[in-house]
């Protein structure tokens, strides 16, 4: 699948797979930032991206970002439209620093990943009833 992409620092490199076997390539940090305790950030990856047609991008912080830098992603996942690829639609990994101590992340830093995952879109039939029972939720299952 070919993926037109945008590097807005040339110095940095093009996203990459790091084994054969990854599904998921590196984003790296434009920046060198300094994330307080406790704060919300938004790490500029580099990057602008045109998601293909019936797909959408994920981003996450890669597994090793809580362990090694007090680094979470406070929402889960990222997710990137396929309409989000505007000239000033840098993607941005946002991370929460739950840790104590100031995190420093420096320019070309591996932070985060990115994946592209097919998607589907639902076409709404409403109904007024719903057939089956009730099943229960949050836990009810055991």
């Amino acid at each position: 699948m070919k993926v037109k992409i945008t590097r807005i620092d040339k110095s940095l490199p093009l996203p990459e797979y790091q084994t054969p076997g990854a599904v998921a390539f590196d984003l790296y940090s434009r920046l060198p930032m300094k994330i307080k305790p406790k704060e919300i950030a938004l790490v500029p990856t580099n990057l602008i991206i045109q998601t293909p047609v019936n797909y959408m991008l994920s981003i996450v912080p890669r597994s090793s970002t809580p362990r090694k830098l007090g680094l979470s992603s406070p929402h889960g996942i990222g997710i990137i439209d396929q309409d989000y690829c505007g000239p000033d639609d840098e993607i941005m990994l946002q991370v929460y620093n739950f840790t104590d101590e100031l995190v420093k992340i420096n320019k070309g830093q591996r932070i985060g990943q990115g994946t592209f995952v097919k998607i589907n879109k639902a076409k709404w039939q409403e109904i007024d009833d719903v057939k089956s029972g009730t099943r229960g939720g949050f836990g009810s299952t055991g």
